[in-house]
C-alpha cells in the first residue's frame, strides 16, 4: 500500500510538469509528514550523508573535462583522425562519425557533449558532401549515446553511487560492450550508406592518417590516462577524473590553443551549472531511496517476484520493459537513481551479478536517449540538425532496431559485460 502512495505522488508531481528532482524531493516529504513516524532530523542527517561519498567527486570533473574537450578543438581533431582511417569507405563520413564518437566517448563521459562536440562538426559536412539530412542525423543522434556506455561514464558513477558497486570494474566491464555496438552502429552505416549509394571520400594515405593521428594524439591519449591509470592502480575513478579535467584544461588551453585563458571562465561556470543540477537530482534521489528502504519496498518485490517463481529471465525482461517505459519521460540520470536501489536488492537476491545488471542499466538509458518523447539525443541533435523531433525519431530508427537487438544480447550474456573486468582481476 505505501509503494502505491509513493508511486502515486511522484507520478502525480511529474505529470504537472515539475522537474523529476523536485518531485522525488517533494514526495519524500509529503510521505514522511504524512504516512510515517520518521523525525525530519533524520532526513537533514541522510541529505548530507548521501553526496559526501568521495565517488560522486567524479561527476563534476568529468563534466569539465568533457567541457575543455568540446570547447577545446579535440573533437574536430578527432574527426579528422577517424575519417582518414574509414572514410574511402561506403559512407565514409557518417562511419567517421561513428568512430569520432566512440573514440570522443572515451574522454567525455557524457551522451549529450558526444553529439554536440561531434555532430556540430560533422552533420554540416555530410550534408554539403550531398549525405541526406536524415542519414547523418541517425548516426550521430545513436552513435552520440556511446559516451554513456564507453567508460568513463558519468552514468556508470550515479550507479556506483545508488548501489555502493565498484566504479572502476563498472568502467571495465563497459569497454568490451562500448566496442560492440560501436561495430554494431559502424555495421547499420554502412549497410545502409552502400544500399544507397552515399559518397565515399578518397582514400587516405598511410602518411596522411599518421598526421591525422600526431595531431589528435593529445586528445586520444587521455583515455590512456584514465583507463591506464585506473587499471595500474596509480589512481581511483575520482582521481582519475580530477586528473582528466587538469589534462583537458592544459591540453585546450595550452597546447592545442583553441581555447584562451579568458574562454576559461565560462566553461567552468557552463561546468558549475551543469554538475549542480546532477548533484541536486542526486541528493533528492538518496532521500527516495532511503524511503523506498525505509518501508522495505525493494525487498517486499523481491520476496514477491521469488515468490511466484519468476526466474532471472523473467526478471531481466521485466526490467528492460521497465527501463525503456522509463525512457519516454525521464532523462538517465533519474532513471538511475530512482530505479537503482529499488531494482538492485531484486537482481541479487536472484544471483545476477551485480556489474552485469549495472551494465544493462547502461545500454538501457542508451536506448531511452534516442527515443521520443524525452530522447535527450534527440534534442541534442534536433537543435544542430533543425530537424522535428517526428522525422528525427524516423530518422534514427534503423539504429535504433539495431540497438534494442544489442540490448538483448547484452542482457542475456553476461559475459560480454564481465570477461574483461574478470580478466584483468577486478571481478
Amino acid at each position: 500500500m505505501n509503494a502505491a502512495i509513493i508511486f502515486f505522488i511522484l507520478a502525480a508531481l511529474m505529470l504537472t510538469g515539475m522537474p523529476v528532482s523536485i518531485s522525488l524531493g517533494l514526495t519524500v516529504l509529503t510521505f514522511l509528514f504524512g504516512f510515517t513516524d520518521v523525525p525530519l532530523e533524520s532526513v537533514a542527517l541522510k541529505l548530507f550523508t548521501g553526496i559526501e561519498k568521495f565517488e560522486i567527486m567524479a561527476i563534476p570533473f568529468f563534466i569539465l573535462a568533457g567541457n575543455f574537450l568540446t570547447h577545446g578543438g579535440v573533437a574536430r581533431r578527432m574527426i579528422n583522425f577517424a575519417t582518414a582511417m574509414v572514410g574511402h569507405w561506403y559512407g565514409g563520413l557518417g562511419l567517421g562519425g561513428v568512430l569520432a564518437c566512440a573514440l570522443f566517448a572515451a574522454v567525455s563521459g557524457s551522451s549529450p557533449a558526444t553529439v554536440v562536440a561531434i555532430g556540430s562538426i560533422l552533420l554540416p559536412a555530410m550534408v554539403k558532401a550531398g549525405f541526406p539530412n536524415r542519414f547523418g542525423a541517425g548516426v550521430i543522434t545513436t552513435s552520440g549515446a556511446l559516451g554513456i556506455l564507453i567508460p568513463p561514464s558519468i552514468v556508470m558513477v550515479m550507479y556506483a553511487v545508488a548501489t555502493n558497486t565498484s566504479v572502476g570494474a563498472l568502467f571495465m566491464a563497459g569497454v568490451v560492450p562500448g566496442l560492440v555496438l560501436a561495430l554494431v552502429l559502424g555495421g547499420v552505416t554502412y549497410w545502409r550508406a552502400r544500399k544507397y549509394n552515399y559518397p565515399r571520400l578518397p582514400k587516405a594515405s598511410w602518411g596522411e592518417r599518421w598526421l591525422a593521428f600526431r595531431r589528435s594524439a593529445w586528445g586520444l591519449f587521455l583515455i590512456i590516462v584514465v583507463m591506464g591509470g585506473i587499471y595500474a592502480g596509480i589512481f581511483t575513478p575520482t582521481e582519475a577524473a580530477a586528473m582528466s579535467a587538469v589534462y583537458a584544461f592544459i591540453v585546450a588551453v595550452f597546447i592545442y590553443k583553441d581555447l584562451t585563458l579568458k574562454d576559461v571562465p565560462r566553461v567552468l561556470l557552463s561546468s558549475a551549472n551543469m554538475s549542480a543540477m546532477l548533484l541536486y537530482i542526486i541528493t533528492n534521489a538518496v532521500l527516495f531511496s532511503f524511503i523506498m528502504t525505509n518501508e522495505n519496498i525493494p525487498q517486499a518485490l523481491a520476496d514477491w517476484m521469488l515468490g511466484n517463481g519468476l526466474g532471472v529471465v523473467a526478471f531481466l525482461l521485466a526490467v528492460n520493459v521497465i527501463l525503456l517505459l522509463a525512457g519516454n519521460f525521464m532523462e538517465p540520470s533519474s532513471i538511475m537513481l530512482i530505479f537503482a536501489p529499488i531494482l538492485f536488492p531484486v537482481a541479487m537476491k536472484l544471483g545476477i551479478d551485480p556489474i552485469h545488471f549495472g551494465i544493462i542499466m547502461v545500454v538501457n538509458m542508451e536506448v531511452g536517449m534516442c527515443h521520443p518523447p524525452v530522447g535527450l539525443n534527440l534534442y541534442v541533435a534536433s537543435g544542430i540538425t533543425k530537424m522535428g523531433i517526428t522525422e528525427l525519431t524516423v530518422a534514427v530508427w534503423p539504429w535504433l532496431l539495431a540497438m534494442l537487438g544489442f540490448l538483448i544480447v547484452v542482457t542475456y550474456v553476461p559475459e560480454l559485460s564481465l570477461w574483461f573486468p574478470r580478466m584483468l582481476g577486478m571481478l
